[in-house]
């Protein structure tokens, strides 16, 4: 019996800080990191081109706004990766839940809770189910917050829980709040007057702010350079979207990545993923290349062997995100945004491996977890003859039901998956589901004795593709593609689907998994599965 386990390598033992459960909150002085001003952007035109491998130690994340967000997210999903992050102006990671409402009332404004004790258990409950990598990771981890109190977009309070959240897995927060900086990155070389919230969304606070969050995450830094000694190079970002569509990702088609010369020569390098806000990407509205030359990052990658990768989001020709958002509330129907499998993390990984010269091909690696799509996930039942079947109403309350309930019936579940997103030309070599226990009451693997749960697989939908009554005992493309043992807590993964399942998942679009008891439990025994979360299924190929 395996268990889950998280999709990126263990990284290099190193150091770390003491747990602690408060941030480490940081004032930040304005003279801090007195440098002279520099006197205007400059970055090389940018030239054609692909991402090379490089010799690449440690990888950090940083972001503004919905970049915050995403850098964050890649922090606590591939933190086996992702060795620190900064972020300004955004909040903890996963606030949204998945809710564009919670976005706005919790996430920016403060009119709803965000309730951060279960957002720090849903990171904890991911990190068992090994939908992120582990939370251990976390520890010691050097973390850079930035808020100004005039950001009214996003409040200081969101930003105090970012803090509070990263101090409750043992990160090294530094915290400047110092300022009355409205809503932007904040540097040198910032049109914009420290206060304003207004395009570019690039504040000059009369401050530093690039080099004293670098000067966290490396431990130290050199001085800053010009920002001309490299090349930056624009690539193609479809090269990396699972699928091979950036647009159908609401990302931009060409991404950017500053390269020093010192890197380009052999040097052994840093990589720092920068993430825009919205309105700010390459592709908005004529934005253009304004936040790659004027962040100040290219500057201190000169002096700081430090390659930085721009990846560029772009605003759909729909509401979803005309903004040019980072997806941090689950948009397009992601609901994989903030975890391993969501569509843009995993693009980003893609860029990152290829930079570091581990894969080029998203989803990156040999293997992608999918999450189920929780509106076409349910549960049927009927009497144990199939008979008098009905869609059951307790999913939201209790999870998915398995097994005979209170009420004599017997109970079958089925979940969902998006199956187009396994890259195409990929020989799948082995598949497994994971299922979490919610609760339950007696053993329905031993009522009656030797009693098996399976898997029944169909190629597109049972029946329509959201749950119906006659999913119950709809023809499978495959019956007992595999088996579920039993268990009694957390959670658990199926054997490996067959040969015959494997080549039956469906490449085109919805594959769905049927899950009940070979034989109606003789007395009440059931249990309930994935209420808080979806099942998973996750895939190798080569």
């Amino acid at each position: 019996m395996r268990s889950p386990r998280p999709t990126s390598p263990p990284r290099p033992a190193r150091r770390r800080g003491p747990r602690r459960f408060a941030a480490l909150l940081l004032g930040v002085a304005a003279t801090l990191f007195p440098t002279a001003v520099p006197a205007g952007a400059s970055a090389p035109p940018p030239v054609p081109g692909t991402l090379q491998a490089y010799d690449i130690g440690s990888v950090f994340s940083a972001g503004v706004s919905s970049g915050g967000y995403m850098a964050t997210q890649l922090h606590v999903a591939y933190s086996g990766t992702f060795e620190g992050s900064a972020s300004f102006a955004s909040g903890p990671y996963d606030c949204a839940r998945g809710l564009l409402a919670t976005a706005l009332n919790a996430c920016m404004d403060t009119t709803q809770n965000l309730q951060l004790a279960t957002l720090e258990q849903a990171t904890r409950d991911r990190s068992a189910q090994g939908q992120v990598d582990p939370v251990e990771n976390l520890a010691g981890d050097p973390v850079y917050v930035f808020s100004g109190s005039g950001d009214s977009t996003v409040k200081r309070p969101v930003a105090d829980a970012l803090a509070d959240y990263y101090g409750r897995f043992g990160a090294r927060v530094q915290y400047n709040r110092s300022t009355a900086a409205g809503h932007a990155w904040i540097t040198p070389l910032g049109p914009n007057s420290c206060t304003v919230t207004q395009t570019p969304f690039l504040n000059n606070c009369g401050i530093d702010a690039e080099g004293a969050l670098l000067g966290h995450l490396f431990g130290s830094v050199a001085a800053p350079g010009s920002g001309t000694g490299g090349s930056l190079i624009r690539f193609d970002q479809n090269a990396y979207a699972p699928g091979g569509s950036a647009t159908a990702l609401s990302m931009g088609a060409e991404g950017f990545a500053y390269v020093p010369a010192s890197c380009a020569q052999g040097a052994s390098c840093k990589l720092l993923v920068a993430l825009h806000g919205c309105k700010q990407g390459y592709a908005y509205q004529g934005f253009g290349t304004r936040f790659v030359e004027n962040a100040y990052l290219n500057e201190y990658a000169d002096t700081n062997d430090m390659i930085v990768l721009y990846p560029q989001a772009a605003p759909t020709a729909t509401l979803e995100n005309p903004n040019g958002c980072w997806n941090w509330w689950g948009y397009l129907g992601d609901t994989a945004y903030a975890r391993h499998g969501g569509k843009q993390i995993e693009a980003i990984m893609g860029m990152v491996r290829a930079l570091r010269g581990t894969g080029t091909e998203p989803p990156t690696g040999d293997r992608t977890v999918l999450s189920s799509t929780d509106a076409e996930d349910g549960y049927v039942k009927a009497a144990a003859d199939g008979s008098g079947a009905a869609v059951g109403t307790l999913e939201d309350v209790y999870g998915l039901a398995l097994g005979r309930g209170t009420d004599g019936k017997v109970n079958r579940s089925v979940v969902s998956f998006d199956t187009s997103r396994i890259p195409a030309g990929k020989e799948i070599t082995r598949a497994w589901l994971t299922v979490t226990r919610s609760s339950g009451s007696g053993d329905p693997w031993a009522s009656p004795a030797g009693n098996r749960l399976l898997v029944d697989l169909r190629t597109g939908c049972f029946g329509g593709c959201a749950v119906e009554p006659g999913d119950w005992s709809a023809a499978a493309s495959v019956a007992g593609a595999a088996r579920i043992d039993a268990f009694s807590s957390g959670s658990t993964v199926s054997t490996d689907l067959s040969t015959g399942a494997l080549a039956a998942l469906n490449r085109g679009g919805v594959t769905q998994f049927r899950l009940g008891f070979a034989s109606a439990p003789s007395a009440t025994a059931y249990l309930f599965v994935n209420q808080a979360a979806p099942v998973t299924l996750t895939v190798e190929y080569r």
